[in-house]
């Protein structure tokens, strides 16, 4: 890892409480970033906080419900009323349900997209008059649900396909002012994902389980593994990168049934 290069740039990542945000969060710090955190449970952000502090970090908090446009624009001013500017947009939060076409409410495919992509959409809008001063970047968190087609969870893949296209439509756009806008699509991630969409520990266990037969490589992801991805694509390394999906799935996006 390389040690401080963040160092002088201010990052902004949602969904901070758990899981990929929360270890891109705390790596970007680790790096040198100053950090704006932002998720709903406002005791678990000023735990992550006193985390990154503590660790001799920069971080601030900013409680807020994405699904609300108020505090999406509240975020992005305070952290910028904060730190004096913004480099790079982290859209890690996001949700799942299950459901198919027969049976997905109207309510769930509305609230799918609220999250996973009207929220993504207008947080890119109102940090890039921020970014785009400084050529800073964009990272979206979408999955190999937004690439390859699964049954019982029609809204979630169509949330993340959505989410692919707006990644590339708005890098091809944003390019002229060498601002960059990148995905990574991860496969099963250890988080708390599926278990705030209803599954219990045991069905959830035997979902891992199961994973583990579904990508190549024999295992599920971890949150470090999306943090390693998501800072390399935010760094200066990735330079000449710009609206890539990057799987990160073990090779599961290589399979078909059989």
């Amino acid at each position: 890892m390389a040690d401080n290069r963040f160092e002088g740039k201010v990052a902004l990542v949602t969904g901070t409480t758990s899981g990929i945000g929360k270890a891109t969060a705390l790596r970007l710090a680790s790096e040198g970033a100053k950090v704006a955190v932002t998720a709903r449970r406002e005791e678990k952000l000023k735990e992550l906080v006193l985390e990154i502090e503590g660790a001799g970090g920069s971080a601030f908090a900013v409680p807020g419900d994405l699904t609300r446009a108020s505090d999406r624009k509240r975020l992005v001013d305070e952290t910028v009323a904060q730190y004096e500017g913004l480099d790079i947009l982290v859209n890690a939060a996001g949700i799942i349900a299950f459901g198919t076409i027969e049976d997905t409410s109207l309510e769930v495919w509305q609230k799918m997209f609220d999250i996973n992509v009207v929220s993504v959409f207008h947080l890119m809008q109102l940090a890039l008059p921020h970014i785009i001063p400084r050529k800073g970047n964009i990272v979206n968190v979408s999955s190999v649900n937004g690439i390859r087609s699964f049954p019982g969870v029609l809204a979630y893949n169509s949330s993340k396909s959505a989410l692919d296209q707006l990644t590339r439509c708005s890098a091809l756009e944003l390019a002229p002012a060498g601002v960059r806008v990148n995905n990574v699509n991860p496969g099963v991630v250890v988080t708390e994902l599926h278990r705030q969409a209803g599954l219990d520990e045991e069905k959830y266990a035997a979902f891992l389980e199961r994973s583990k037969t579904t990508h190549p490589l024999g295992r599920v992801g971890k949150v470090e593994d999306l943090a390693a991805l998501i800072t390399f694509l935010a760094s200066d390394e990735a330079g000449w990168i710009t609206g890539d999906t990057v799987n990160i799935d073990g090779g599961r996006h290589l399979t078909c049934a059989r």
